[in-house]
């Protein structure tokens, strides 16, 4: 069982870091924690529980799945009462006793966080479970003095000051409350099996149990990125987006914060960036308008954005053309409404960089269905290459 899930927490692991390597933008989110709490051992019943502090650092690849190390230590104590430790009538002679057994250990954790699974982007609780393999150092403490007989009753067990490093798993979940997007409080419960420090004078030698709860406080270098943010970060890193325009959108975001259109924005992004890693952009686009209305919502500037900046470096002119619905409204109504549609993404595409010597408006006024037979999707601006 051990073993299982020692190779399942490394295979998983090993599939993050993969993934990782095929994704064109890495998120920034490294982290870094320290925290404190109790362990205790646990061999047919929880022992005396002791001191225990960790530190860490890790990172998460997405906002969901994320990989970390935790060096944990320093002590483990082992109670000597019945079914805990070989006493064989006084044939135990381990000077110090169990207590306060010094130790050291090293935690590798493929972790994957639930709430950011379901939520729009990072909420405000974390919660989260981690798995990976895990080492820990100590002295031998004790061993069987004629292994040979380990099974007698009289057998022997002596201390021992060798080295010994010792392997298992561990598993465990966390609930982390965001402070702000860089600084968080996290309560962890972690349980993992070993062979056990105390050696042969535990009769749980070859696999122990530990529990520890801790109380940990990380610090994310930068702050953590959301689903949007690395969106908008994705196009910057394929070379679609300036650095400054990424990081207003992912800004402009975070300031006003609309859960509603936040997932419609961050996949037309992801979509717009695949099409253009792919070679697949359009030589014109459209952008639609509910009725009676010329503002350009969160959606139409993602999409704006992007393509103003594939066009900035073309060498060639681009009508903006306003529509309007020919079914709805008055011919007057419907030639302003195409004019001040056309003028808000020329507006939007100046604001962008691109040059006005590039765009050309022209307003159409109320027209015939333009798609689909479709009257509401004639209330749109298209833009396109000027012939």
């Amino acid at each position: 069982m051990k073993l299982k899930a020692l190779a399942l927490s490394i295979a998983l692991a090993a599939g993050m870091f993969a993934a990782n390597a095929q994704t064109a933008y890495k998120g920034n989110d490294v982290f870094v924690g320290i925290g404190g709490g109790v362990i205790s051992v646990y061999n047919g019943g929880f022992n005396t529980p002791n001191v225990y502090g960790n530190i860490m650092v890790g990172k998460y690849i997405t906002p969901v799945f994320g990989v970390r190390g935790v060096i944990g230590g320093p002590f483990q104590t082992l109670d000597q009462k019945a079914g805990n430790a070989y006493d064989n009538n006084g044939g135990l002679n381990v000077p110090r006793g169990f207590k306060n057994q010094l130790f050291g250990e090293l935690n590798l954790d493929a972790m994957i966080n639930f709430s950011n699974i379901f939520a729009d982007d990072l909420a405000k609780f974390d919660v989260y479970a981690f798995l990976g393999p895990t080492v820990n150092f100590s002295k031998e403490n004790s061993k069987f003095a004629n292994t040979a007989l380990q099974d007698a009753v009289a057998v022997k067990v002596v201390e021992s000051d060798a080295f010994k490093a010792r392997f298992g798993a561990t598993a465990g979940l966390g609930l982390g409350y965001n402070i702000t997007n860089a600084f968080e409080l996290a309560i962890e419960g972690r349980f993992g099996v070993t062979p056990s420090i105390f050696g042969d004078a535990s009769q749980y030698r070859k696999a122990e149990g530990t529990g520890r709860v801790t109380l940990n406080a990380i610090w994310t270098v930068g702050g953590k990125h959301g689903k949007f943010a690395r969106a908008a970060a994705a196009a910057a890193a394929a070379g679609y987006l300036s650095k400054e325009a990424a990081d207003a959108l992912a800004r402009e975001y975070a300031e006003k914060n609309p859960k509603i259109i936040e997932k419609v924005v961050e996949k037309e992004v992801i979509k717009e960036v695949e099409k253009l890693v792919n070679k697949e952009i359009p030589a014109s686009t459209a952008v639609f308008f509910d009725i009676n209305k010329a503002v350009l919502t969160q959606k139409d500037k993602a999409r704006l954005q992007i393509y103003a900046d594939e066009i900035k470096g073309v060498d060639a002119k681009f009508v903006v053309a306003g529509y309007a619905d020919k079914k709805t409204g008055s011919a007057k109504r419907n030639q302003t409404l195409s004019e001040q549609r056309a003028k808000a993404v020329y507006d939007f595409l100046l604001a962008q960089g691109v040059p006005a010597s590039k765009l050309e408006t022209v307003a159409y006024g109320g027209v015939d269905p333009l798609f689909f037979n479709n009257d509401v999707l004639s209330r749109t601006v298209i833009i396109k290459p000027k012939n």
